[in-house]
């Protein structure tokens, strides 16, 4: 009978020991594949939704709420910051770019930001379908928006108040889907964008008929009165980085944010749940590879005849070697194979089933490089959980045996 034949033979023969074995190495490898695409995912979207801007200025607050609420539309912000901060930040000899949002309207749980086209550009999105909106109570939905309402250019529909569902609906104020971007995977797939005068437009109280109306929508922005929620800074040198945020921090309404530090301590901040996480893997890891000790050093006490009669009939002590060495391989291999399927399904069941809107969408149908780095590292163990067994598989003998009995 060929090593292999007689492997597997071995396996069949005690069901419940190689299948708890094999579970307990599934279980390690599962906890630990998750946590790896759940944090490289993580990774992955605060980069790609923060490129590209450099600083978040709002109302006093949280810089880190700034962050959440302005760059990956999470949080709520804290409050409105007057328009004419604006110009002001224009006209700053650090600032190459600066682009304003206004919250506060959402339809369907799709956000509703009034801003400029210059945002479109500054999240790397293209127009997939018709234009982009050029007058007030126009919009250009992001991906996901126009795919799960089932909306294309030149539908109509009203906001509700508030940034998720169940807001009272601003019925009177319908607007005009002029255009779809292309899908980016980026938090602007989930935006709904249209021009600041639409926010004004829609939140004006007082003005009861269509002229009152259409002077509110194209009042002059400079008025101090008007407000928006948050301005995104691009910044034109190095420097800035230096000075502009102390500068804007010592004003008497303004804060700014950093994405890229208040993105760093977010992730210090899930870190430690993160490292849990995979510490249980490592320690369940730890346990299968007990286990696999245990089920190979029982399987020789329990061959030790039959060993011996392969000894007997020819088997070299390399053979029995190989066999139990081969043994914890096979079992230490299925564990490894049935637990990074086990991890990949329960991110995607997690992406599609557990995570609403898609607001931090996560998919399992990715792999990372480290995942080879974790099975190479579970075999090493399993192989090293193995060598005691095997070597005593090559030392038995026939007058062992005998003499033991």
């Amino acid at each position: 009978m060929s090593t292999w034949r007689l492997l597997w033979a071995y396996l069949r023969a005690r069901p419940l020991m190689t299948g708890l074995t094999v579970m307990l190495v599934a279980l390690g490898m599962a906890t630990i594949v998750m946590v790896t695409l759940v944090t490289q995912q993580f990774d992955e979207r605060l980069r790609r939704d923060s490129a590209g801007i450099d600083l978040v200025v709002g109302a006093k607050g949280s810089p880190l709420q700034l962050v959440l609420a302005g760059v990956y539309h999470l949080d709520v912000p804290p409050g409105n910051i007057p328009y004419g901060s604006l110009a002001a930040l224009r006209a700053h000899r650090y600032v190459a770019a600066a682009v304003p949002l206004s919250l506060g309207d959402s339809v369907q749980g799709f956000r509703i930001v009034g801003t400029e086209p210059a945002y479109i550009d500054m999240q790397g999105a293209a127009l997939a379908r018709g234009q982009v909106f050029e007058r007030p109570m126009q919009v250009v939905l992001g991906a996901r928006v126009a795919r799960d309402m089932g909306l294309a250019p030149g539908a109509t529909f009203a906001g509700t108040h508030g940034l998720s569902a169940g807001g009272s609906a601003h019925a009177d104020e319908a607007y005009t889907v002029t255009g779809v971007l292309a899908p980016t995977g980026g938090v602007i797939d989930r935006l709904v964008l249209t021009s600041t005068e639409s926010v004004w437009q829609a939140h004006e109280h007082g003005h009861d008929d269509d002229k009152d109306k259409d002077k509110v929508a194209h009042k002059g922005a400079h008025e101090p009165d008007r407000e928006v929620t948050l301005i995104l800074v691009r910044y034109a040198s190095p420097l800035a980085a230096v000075s502009l945020p102390r500068e804007i921090n010592a004003s008497e309404r303004l804060q700014a944010g950093s994405p890229a530090f208040e993105s760093a301590r977010l992730v210090q901040l899930v870190g430690v749940g993160v490292d849990g996480l995979r510490a249980f893997g490592l320690l369940m890891l730890a346990v299968a590879m007990v286990s696999v000790f245990v089920a190979l050093f029982q399987a020789l006490s329990d061959r030790r005849r039959e060993m011996a009669l392969m000894r007997l009939l020819g088997a070299t002590p390399a053979r029995l070697f190989w066999l139990l060495l081969l043994e914890g391989l096979v079992l230490t291999a299925l564990g490894v194979v049935l637990g990074l399927m086990l991890g990949h399904l329960v991110v995607e069941l997690a992406g599609t089933r557990l995570i609403p809107r898609g607001e931090w969408p996560l998919t399992g149908w990715v792999f990372d490089t480290m995942e080879w780095v974790w099975a190479a590292g579970a075999l090493l163990l399993g192989a090293a959980a193995s060598l005691w067994p095997a070597w005593r598989a090559a030392r038995t003998g026939l007058a062992d045996v005998l003499a033991a009995d």
